[in-house]
């Protein structure tokens, strides 16, 4: 039987009648109280379903998309704070804030460190402390020159005004390593206030299978760097930090609503994406195996990098694409109230599918997806859930998008 994965359906697109029209136009009333200015596109594709199946019907009108801001540059991470503004990192090295309707964005923000910003390095996520309301501190990953090369380092600050300030770093991916690419990364908070931090493997494919360092890891550390207690043990030699390995270039990265487990979504080669769900000491196969095929390789079954399956010595994607890749970047689980149809689903930015992709998910199970916006026309770096139960995409052009009805 094909993988799940392999299944592509057809989008599916609402027909309006006139109840429908009625419904639609009270939400788009209530949308526009909420949306701020900006230019609104339609959905290339609505969802139909997914939510649970004792869920309220849900309202019928589709879901749009309003550009909040066009004036980033190369924007990367996004975070929230409490009074609904954003932090968003820029790649080449600054951080800004913008107004939680997009109108305003700030002059970068001093505190940072030096940030070795070429190729696919430079300023990447960023999060807030779980306790930011009374320790206003700021967590961001970014690629760090040093006499070897450069690697994927996490610094910490407390925000006052448009400064950072007590900034120290508190981890360094090791060793550094020559080359621009597959720094990661993305950090998520874990419920018990630990870090994950996921790392690529830099382009360089076997160490991320060496346990003796960080590349194509998932880490979890204490708020200061030091390593908590009830990290997997991976032997005498293995870094005390490393939770998973194996892992090619995780730039999506979030806790799954319902069992908190981590979840990720990585490049693969020559397609052979993954979206992964974390498990302590798991071994997620590269560059052993994957679907995915060696660059220049004709495109098939064949050149499936070992064979393509990963089980039994290596954990199972829960969803992959190919024949070609869409370079994945952002995971969100969706919880909020705005698409009620859409909660427990997974959203997936595509870089070079230039889309928004919905993966409807039956435990571990992948159900369905549909491939959603790719009228934008956007290469979609970040996806979060703002406060506003809505979603909000970061696109490479430096465009701020809120997903809304």
């Amino acid at each position: 039987m094909s993988h799940p994965a392999m299944r592509h359906p057809q989008p599916v697109v609402l027909t309006d009648n006139h109840r429908r029209q009625l419904i639609g136009a009270a939400w788009k009333l209530a949308a526009l109280a909420t949306s701020g200015t900006g230019v609104v596109a339609g959905m290339s594709a609505c969802g139909g379903g997914g939510g649970s199946a004792s869920a309220a019907p849900a309202p019928t009108t589709a879901a749009r998309a309003v550009v909040l801001t066009s004036a980033l540059s190369s924007p990367w991470g996004l975070a929230f704070l409490p009074d609904g503004r954003m932090l968003v990192t820029q790649k080449s090295g600054s951080m800004v804030i913008v107004s939680a309707d997009g109108s305003t964005v700030s002059s970068p923000m001093s505190g940072l460190p030096p940030v070795a910003s070429a190729g696919q390095g430079g300023l990447l996520d960023v999060a807030i402390d779980p306790d930011f309301e009374t320790d206003p501190r700021v967590y961001w990953t970014y690629s760090e020159a040093g006499s070897e090369g450069s690697g994927t380092a996490v610094a910490r600050g407390r925000l006052s005004g448009t400064a950072l300030v007590d900034v120290q770093v508190i981890f360094r991916q090791l060793p550094k390593v020559t080359g621009d690419g597959h720094f990661g990364s993305r950090l998520v908070f874990r419920s018990d206030k630990t870090l994950f931090v996921t790392l690529g493997e830099r382009q360089k494919g076997s160490p991320a299978q060496d346990v003796t360092t960080h590349l194509g890891k998932v880490v979890r550390i204490q708020r200061d760097g030091s390593v908590p207690t009830g990290n997997p043990n991976l032997g005498g030699t293995a870094r005390p930090e490393l939770w998973s390995l194996g892992h090619r270039n995780p730039q999506g990265a979030a806790l799954h609503p319902t069992t908190g487990d981590l979840w990720l979504v990585e490049h693969g080669p020559q397609g052979g994406d993954e979206l992964n769900r974390v498990t302590p000491g798991g071994n997620y196969g590269w560059p052993i195996k994957s679907y995915g095929c060696n660059y220049g390789d004709p495109v098939g079954t064949a050149c499936r990098i070992g064979g393509g399956t990963h089980a039994p010595t290596y954990i199972e994607p829960v969803s992959y694409w190919v024949p070609t890749s869409i370079a994945p970047s952002g995971l969100v689980f969706y919880t909020g109230a705005g698409f009620p149809e859409w909660q427990g689903n997974a959203f997936v930015g595509a870089l070079a599918g230039k889309a928004l992709w919905r993966v409807v998910l039956n435990g571990t199970t992948e159900v369905s997806r549909e491939r959603l916006f790719a009228n934008l026309g956007e290469r979609i770096r970040c996806v979060r859930q703002g406060p506003d139960g809505w979603l909000y995409l970061l696109a490479d052009s430096g465009k701020l998008i809120r997903i809304f009805r």
